[in-house]
């Protein structure tokens, strides 16, 4: 569970004024006997003070929280939504008293069904009328899919449909003005939704903030299988430990870091970084630890390369190199990575029993001819979301060490390609931002705290956070030249140790000086 940052705006205090919260809270009490929506069934209609820490009982194990603490005061509605004759997901609506006339959906992770409590809490505090949704499942697992078609196109796109065409009623029954602009936020498989928003629904949201996207969703879930088979176990030859991952880790550096004409531990760009790993091959009867045997050289070699498939083809673009410290426990670990082990468990080959050790080309291609609802998230023609008048802003770690941002400037050339449009034209509605020294979604050794979740809040000012870009673009039609990231001291709230600006694709940022790196005025986007 993330806590919300004690200063995050929340315009109204559950100590404001005793009447007009009487009033609220009479509002909320009342407020079950208006909902009469089809195949809607609300569980809860309760007022949540803010500065209070939600009780979330029933919230899945797995899922992580048994609470959630919130800053403004809002009425929660609970409920469940049937989606079909054997499916539903779970809904809630969070309606805010500092309601700003802006509807919100939040997405969801990983494979999982998981109510995005932190980010409602999040922009519930900034006046969203907020809906999330658990997915069409319960828990981080895959398993629910097991034989189970209508939980899988919950997942792959109606969950957060449907939670948006209900979400959109409940706020004009609460509020009398209804709501003026609707917007989205979410990031890695919330990335996902959010485009198969753009791609599906065009005319379901205004602004769209998709972080990370988990888009190319099949080849995606290949790639993170097909390490498994290139590291082996941890007795393998071609294992490597976490601290010879640091090893490698270092010496990317140090080919790489200079880079950009500063030498901050970051790499700016990892297009410009191709390293050859040969250089830490240990040498004949070496004892050291700090270097490889050719064995495991070539294991890094193989994770630093694209994946193809059966016939040639692109299956998804390489690892970005900088992410090894990050990604070797969760990729590299010497153990099959847990979501794609379930996708193809139970969704390609409905086998509990398949053994990911067996992972090859031909499961590549049953699995991306299989495709189901079109979880892909690859439809590459925009127009109709442009002429809709959307607008969306996407952005991606560039140390990020579940999903390669490399995907992300892939999905752009499509996009450029398939609407013949060049990146001064493709500015008006969409606008992808890189994140140096930004892990998956958050954290990292970088500037990363944009605004994009709690745990990246530097303030409200739009060039300090994405989602009121987003806003400011929407509702002033002034569009973000640059995301600025905040590289924090330890973390958010600690203090700020320097800000940088990030480029806007196909820009990257070159350090020119005069002043040292920390200066965010001493890079420029060329």
């Amino acid at each position: 569970m993330r806590t919300l940052p004690l200063f995050l705006p929340s315009l109204a205090l559950g100590s404001a004024i005793s009447t007009r919260q009487d009033s609220f809270q009479t509002k909320c009490a009342k407020f079950a006997s208006k909902i009469d929506l089809p195949n809607v069934r609300v569980n809860i209609v309760e007022y949540v003070a803010g500065g209070t820490n939600l009780s979330i009982p029933d919230n899945p194990a797995t899922c992580g929280a048994t609470y959630q603490a919130v800053t403004a005061d809002f009425c929660r509605v609970a409920m469940a939504v049937a989606t079909s004759n054997s499916s539903e997901i779970t809904l809630e609506a969070w309606l805010p008293r500092n309601y700003t006339g802006r509807f919100l959906s939040t997405g969801n992770g990983g494979l999982n069904g998981c109510v995005g409590y932190d980010d409602m809490a999040y922009t519930t505090g900034f006046g969203f009328a907020t809906v999330g949704a658990n997915n069409g499942h319960n828990g981080t697992s895959g398993e629910p899919f097991y034989q189970h078609p209508e939980v899988v196109e919950d997942f792959a796109y109606r969950s957060v449909h449907t939670g948006v065409v209900v979400g959109k009623q409940l706020t004009k029954l609460f509020y009398e003005q209804g709501f003026n602009k609707s917007y989205y936020l979410g990031c890695s498989t919330g990335g996902r939704e959010g485009f198969k928003s753009v791609q599906q629904f065009p005319d379901d949201f205004d602004g769209v903030v998709a972080g990370a996207p988990a888009m190319n969703f099949v080849g995606l879930t290949s790639w993170s299988g097909h390490f498994y088979p290139i590291t082996g176990t941890n007795t393998s030859d071609s294992y490597l430990s976490s601290e010879l991952w640091s090893v490698v880790h270092d010496e990317i550096l140090r080919q790489c870091d200079d880079i950009d004409g500063a030498h901050d531990g970051i790499i700016e760009d990892p297009d410009l970084c191709h390293p050859i790993i040969d250089t830490i091959i240990c040498k004949p009867g070496s004892s050291s630890t700090k270097c490889l045997t050719g064995a495991q050289a070539n294991t890094v070699r193989q994770i630093l390369s694209p994946l193809y498939g059966l016939n040639g083809t692109l299956v998804y673009p390489r690892m970005q190199p900088g992410s090894e410290v990050g990604a070797s426990a969760l990729y590299y670990g010497g153990s099959p990575f847990s979501y794609s082990t379930d996708w193809y468990r139970y969704v390609v080959f409905s086998n509990p029993d398949w053994d990911p050790a067996t992972f090859n080309r031909h499961d590549i291609a049953v699995a991306l001819k299989q495709n189901p609802y079109n979880i892909q998230t690859w439809d590459a023609d925009l127009t109709p979301f442009r002429k809709s008048g959307g607008k969306v802003l996407t952005y991606h770690g560039l140390m990020d060490q579940i999903i390669s941002s490399e995907n992300s400037k892939l999905y752009y050339s499509r996009v450029a390609e398939a609407m013949s449009l060049p990146p001064a034209e493709l500015d008006e509605f969409y606008r992808f931002f890189q994140i140096s020294g930004m892990g998956h979604c958050g954290g990292g050794d970088g500037a990363y705290g944009i605004g994009n979740v709690a745990d990246s809040f530097n303030g409200v000012a739009p060039e300090n956070n994405v989602l009121m870009a987003m806003v400011q673009w929407v509702e002033k039609g002034i569009a973000p030249e640059f995301v600025r990231g905040a590289k924090f001291v330890d973390g958010v709230g600690s203090g700020v140790e320097y800000t940088r600006k990030h480029c806007r694709w196909p820009r990257r940022n070159v350090y020119k000086g005069p002043g040292n790196y920390t200066d965010e005025n001493a890079w420029q986007c060329v």
